[in-house]
């Protein structure tokens, strides 16, 4: 109880570490977590360190991790969090991990690699027979209704073209055909035509069923094109435009018995690309799983591995390099717990020697040891934000857990808006526990988390300074009969119907014998609602509340300074620095407070 109300006494040790024993017993000291290691080698550069190798080797592994959770990810899955807390794990082990997430993360790497590969193999093929299929359907078109006769355009001469320029062409008519993006199509249509000076006949259609573009992963419905053309130098010019504007340009069979074969081939092997695909598919999830179930933990390990090898490297050598000298800032409660500690990590280690701490007197000043928990923790962060108390000197932490949720209800007193924020406290409260709770990416979320025992407590405060201010959602309420009564007002005074007509707001008279009872049972009376005054009433009341109850806080934190005095034995603070402050605040603020209860009383 003593470190609640005034930090913890710490001293200066040093730790006398075998080489053999020196990683298991920095383990087992992490694992109770009762130290602060000061660093030996401060002039040290980082990469000139004893155990650099080693701090290199888990960041690799952490690489390794990182790209082993975007594979997860980009796959639809979220590692779960680590259930357990495993501990660091000994050398042969973080091999054995090094080894395996290396092994899945190759793995990864062939299928990932395999599977874009085929699958833009099978966007290609599908790409080609959609191309095939409208192709042979705009070689195909039957003569429109009126026209003369015309035989079936199949492969070679003018399928598309007019019959009167027989005489004018005696060449082959070739074809390019293809896909391209629909954003390029308008521009890639009036670039052909211009360069290519109407040479060609083109034709685009919608493709059928959209497809994914491999570059940016979008669903697209791609446009097909087909190009009819007669000359090699037109035919170059086309080539040329397609590959300026990235168009997919597919080879185009002459005659429909071949577009029909090759129609008949990619059917076959589209099949058999998805077969395969779908086989890959389900390995590809093999070994995801098998990466979702061990990441957490190897994350957890490597982790607190890294953090023993950066604690070592703090460390000095002896002259005979068989032993770690490190220095640290403990609890002195903490010291058996300490030796026992490094007695457990000898133990594992199978060293013979045990590893021992000793005190070491010094004049520095130690570092402030505070110890929380669970409810104390957001009220200790609050304080700590404002300025961390010195070594040894009280904490205000404990008084705030009433002042500070009790000022804010002052502000925010409202039976309603409290309730909503004491019954959405209490559920955080109930279901702490939960991994899904306490494993959050949401930094906001988090940060109410973590503070779910001081939005309890400022709803609770807010539920009771309401029912001062009888508020609830800002209407006010009648729990108990207003202690003012209208009728007697009328029955006794001069209210006639000409003076009602002509006053908007009539005045209640105290005086006057059953107008008032006596004090409303508990808060503000509700007649107050209907008054002309209310928000001008009510806000000097608050207003004149808030100024009282800060400045006795105010001094408060002014009176526990003499707790501070008294400790270290300074009792010329008392006079130089007390007694001037207490003075300032009363004749200033504790006149203000004076008058304000004068008023209050002495009001006629």
């Amino acid at each position: 109880m003593g470190s609640l109300f005034r930090s913890e006494e710490v001293c200066l040790a040093q730790l006398f570490l075998q080489s053999a024993s020196a990683y298991s017993c920095i383990s087992e000291l992490g694992e109770r977590g009762l130290l602060e290691f000061r660093d030996l080698n401060p002039k040290v550069s980082p990469f000139q360190r004893r155990f650099v190798g080693e701090v290199r080797r888990c960041e690799e592994m952490e690489k390794t991790f990182t790209f082993l959770q975007q594979e997860l990810r980009a796959a639809g899955r979220v590692p779960g969090p680590c259930t357990e807390s495993p501990r660091a794990p000994a050398a042969r082990e973080a091999l054995r991990v090094q080894e395996q997430s290396e092994q899945l993360a190759q793995e990864l790497r062939e299928v990932t690699r395999n599977r874009a590969s085929l699958r833009g193999r099978l966007r290609d093929l599908r790409q080609y027979l959609h191309v095939l299929r409208e192709g042979q359907r705009f070689t195909s078109l039957p003569a429109p209704l009126g026209s003369p006769p015309r035989p079936r355009a199949l492969s070679e001469r003018e399928p598309i073209l007019d019959p009167s320029l027989r005489h004018h062409l005696e060449r082959k008519i070739n074809f390019v055909a293809g896909v391209i993006h629909p954003w390029r199509v308008s521009a890639f249509e009036r670039l052909l035509w211009r360069a290519c000076r109407g040479y060609l006949v083109a034709s685009f259609v919608e493709m059928p069923e959209p497809m994914e573009d491999l570059a940016t992963g979008e669903s697209i419905t791609w446009v097909i094109f087909l190009i009819s053309y007669w000359g090699e130098q037109i035919g170059q010019k086309i080539r040329k435009i397609s590959d300026c504007f990235h168009c997919q340009v597919y080879p185009y069979p002459e005659n429909e018995a071949s577009r029909t074969d090759t129609i008949t081939r990619l059917h076959g092997e589209i099949q058999e690309l998805s077969v395969t695909l779908e086989e890959m598919e389900k390995y590809l999830a093999e070994v995801l799983d098998k990466v979702a179930l061990a990441l957490p933990t190897w994350r957890v390990q490597v982790q607190k591995m890294k953090a023993i090898y950066l604690i070592l490297n703090q460390c000095s050598f002896d002259v005979t390099e068989k032993c770690l000298i490190a220095e640290v800032w403990c609890p002195v409660q903490d010291l058996t717990q300490v030796q026992d500690a490094l007695r457990q990590g000898s133990y594992r280690s199978g060293s013979s020697v045990e590893c021992f701490v000793q005190r070491v007197p010094t004049s520095e000043s130690p570092p402030t040891l505070i110890r929380t928990n669970k409810f104390t923790a957001g009220f200790q962060s609050i304080v700590d934000a404002y300025g961390v108390a010195s070594y040894q000197e009280v904490n205000p932490a404990p008084y705030a857990i009433i002042t500070f949720p009790f000022i804010f209800a002052i502000m925010f007193g409202d039976v309603g808006h409290g309730l909503l924020m004491f019954l959405f406290a209490l559920w955080m409260v109930l279901y702490e526990d939960s991994p899904r709770l306490r494993q959050g990416t949401n930094e906001i979320w988090l940060t109410f988390f973590e503070g779910r025992y001081l939005i309890l407590l400022m709803g609770a405060f807010s539920i009771y300074t309401g029912f001062i201010y009888n508020e609830c959602f800002s209407k006010a309420t009648a729990i108990f009969p207003s202690a003012w009564s209208v009728a007697t007002m009328a029955n006794h005074s001069s209210w006639s119907s000409a003076y009602l007509a002509t006053h908007a707001s009539l005045t209640l008279d105290p005086n006057v014998t059953g107008v008032f009872r006596g004090p409303y049972p508990f808060g503000i009376d509700p007649i107050w609602s209907l008054a002309t005054n209310h928000l001008n009433f009510l806000n000097s009341f608050k207003m004149k509340m808030s100024v009282v109850l800060g400045i006795v806080h105010m001094g408060f934190g002014v009176v526990l300074g003499v707790f501070n005095h008294v400790h270290f034995q300074q009792q010329h603070r008392l006079v130089l620095e007390f007694l001037p402050e207490m003075i300032f605040l009363l004749a200033l603020f504790g006149y203000l407070v004076f008058l304000i209860f004068y008023k209050w009383i002495k009001f006629s």
